[in-house]
């Protein structure tokens, strides 16, 4: 079995106190570069490509870099999602050229950045954009549609987009799902969704990703078959001592892989989750 992406959870930490994101009970975990190496040689059979992200700000990592280095060393492409408030402070680390893509989700400032600061914000993920293009994708996210109260935000956002890079976006544009700014630089949209368990209608025929597309590992190493179950309600053992493909096999994996080919969520978080594939 391989996967096209596995996430990698290296902290559940983060500086930014968004409203729509999913607060855990778990506690605060930072994954040490040991943990880490470990994770990999056991991820290695299964995935090339790592998306550090679940929950948390990867970029608060104290020893990012070092994680980077052994990911790509082991032949992992390694992809980082953030929030973009320390892509400034960090952009001069030699190893983020090692990174294939950074995912910035620009609507997380929405809650977490003053108006007065918001230009700032920009400036620094368009700066680190333009610098880093030549060596990873770069995918701006406003992944805030239909949300109250964000619209004039957007258009800050926006507004500030096309003075940095130059460019005139077409007044459609945040009904695009991806819009090419510049070579390796893309501003990508959605609508915002639920979390498990939030979604306030009960949906039982529908689809998912979960453990056919990827799988994901918590930072204390709990293995789930979804990238959105941050509190592991659906673990399937531990990366660290448990064997991946025993999890893989298991009888809760294949009733919930099952029930996907089927078009039906077997478990009640599926049900409630507002992120739906078909």
């Amino acid at each position: 079995m391989r996967f096209k992406k596995v996430y990698v959870e290296i902290t559940n930490c983060c500086n930014f106190h968004c409203s729509f994101c999913y607060h855990s009970h778990r506690p605060a975990t930072t994954v040490s570069p040991e943990v880490f190496s470990a994770i990999l040689f056991r991820l290695r059979p299964f995935t090339k490509y790592l998306y550090l992200h679940v929950l948390g700000e990867p970029l608060l990592h104290p020893q990012l870099p070092r994680l980077i280095s052994m990911a790509v060393d082991m032949g992992f492409e390694v992809n980082i999602t953030t929030n973009g408030s320390l892509l400034s402070s960090r952009s001069d680390l030699p190893e983020l050229n090692l990174v294939r893509q950074f995912n910035v989700s620009l609507h997380d400032g929405a809650e977490n950045v003053v108006e007065e600061c918001q230009k700032d914000y920009f400036l620094s993920a368009f700066e680190f954009a333009h610098k880093h293009a030549e060596h990873s994708y770069i995918s701006f996210r406003l992944w805030n549609q239909g949300a109250d109260d964000v619209n004039e935000y957007n258009i800050r956002c926006l507004n500030s987009l096309q003075q940095y890079f130059k460019v005139t976006l077409p007044v459609d544009v945040l009904q695009k799902r991806n819009t090419k700014i510049a070579d390796h630089i893309f501003l990508q949209n959605a609508a915002r969704f639920s979390w498990p368990g939030e979604a306030d209608n009960l949906a039982e025929e529908h689809t998912c990703y979960a453990l056919r597309d990827h799988i994901a590992v918590l930072s204390d190493g709990t293995v789930v078959p979804c990238c959105l179950d941050a509190d592991g309600q659906l673990a399937l053992g531990n990366l660290l001592t448990d064997d991946l493909m025993k999890m893989l096999s298991s009888e809760r994996a294949k009733l919930l892989l099952n029930g996907f080919r089927n078009h039906r969520a077997v478990m009640p978080i599926c049900q409630h989750c507002g992120f739906k594939v078909g």
